[in-house]
């Protein structure tokens, strides 16, 4: 059985998805962009910025599904300038300190013309 996950502490869907599922206990969680979940505009001037919130936006979601970052076994993370790696490196350390399993990659776009995502699996 598929349990939806949603909170208002993490940015809504703009678009036909939920922000996580659960099934057989891990949690699939969409990806998060850098948008202030109180407002839904899109914040921060760099990559630091812009990763911090998106780092605390998927808090927000493993918080909701009982969990939390030291549960994460996958992380995919996307950004839009490969030359962002090392200074996103250094936001996502802080958060992911057991390391999980990871795949980054640059991509032409993302929505809203953000710097960086990032989704999740973890287990609850």
């Amino acid at each position: 059985m598929l349990q939806k996950i949603s909170t208002d502490k993490a940015p809504a869907a703009i678009g036909p998805y939920s922000q996580g599922i659960i099934v057989n206990g891990m949690l699939f969680a969409s990806g998060q962009i850098p948008i202030n979940p109180a407002t839904g505009n899109v914040e921060g001037e760099d990559i630091t910025q812009q990763a911090e919130l998106v780092m605390k936006n998927v808090g927000a979601i493993l918080a909701e599904a009982g969990t939390d970052y030291t549960k994460v076994c996958k992380t995919s993370c996307f950004l839009a300038d490969m030359g962002d790696f090392a200074a996103f490196n250094e936001v996502y350390a802080r958060y992911f300190t057991e390391k999980p399993a990871r795949s980054c990659v640059a991509v032409k776009t993302l929505p809203k013309n953000v710097l960086c995502e990032v989704e999740v699996i973890a287990v609850v």
